[in-house]
């Protein structure tokens, strides 16, 4: 149950990310378009920025899923494979700690920017909305490396998500 749960918000996550590149690429060939015609899209900037927050946390979590984070493994072969897993272990809580660490620090900051109205500078769009995006998929993704670092200390495979074969 917790796994499908989190396997369901791992894969909203990646979602609103492909959602957010899409739209980055359609706002940047709108403006370039816009720019040959004399007419740049107006705001452009505010909206590639703005989604540039979502495209980059929202793939997190589907990273830290599938451990597609990189790694160096030079001293992987000489260890033993419980050090080894003691390491991933490690690395999976303290991964889990950062993004609440973050999650956090920006939820402080988005309540201090929705306290100002801060905006961006041209289409004055909220910058609290980003920042608590930020804060959901940050926690999204420390839920991912909590479970990833479960499964290492468990010594099992995470189950791969529907439509993913094991490797």
């Amino acid at each position: 149950m917790l796994q499908k749960t989190a396997d369901g918000l791992i894969s909203l996550s990646a979602f609103l990310g492909t959602l957010g590149l899409l739209f980055v690429v359609g706002v940047i060939v709108v403006d370039v378009i816009g720019r040959n015609f004399g007419m740049p899209l107006y705001g452009a900037q505010d909206l590639v920025i703005m989604t540039m927050v979502i495209i980059v946390f929202g793939g997190m979590a589907l990273c830290a899923r599938d451990d597609g984070h990189i790694v160096v493994d030079i001293f992987e072969p000489h260890f033993s494979p419980r050090l080894n897993r003691a390491i991933d272990v490690g690395a999976g809580l303290l991964g889990a700690v950062i993004f609440v660490l973050i999650a956090y620090t920006v939820f402080k900051s988005a309540q201090l920017s929705q306290m100002l109205n801060l905006s961006t500078n041209l289409l004055r769009l909220p910058t609290a909305w980003f920042q608590y995006a930020l804060c959901a998929l940050s926690l999204v993704a420390a839920l991912a490396l909590m479970m990833r670092a479960a499964c290492s200390a468990l010594g099992i495979r995470p189950a791969p998500a529907s439509g993913q074969e094991t490797p």
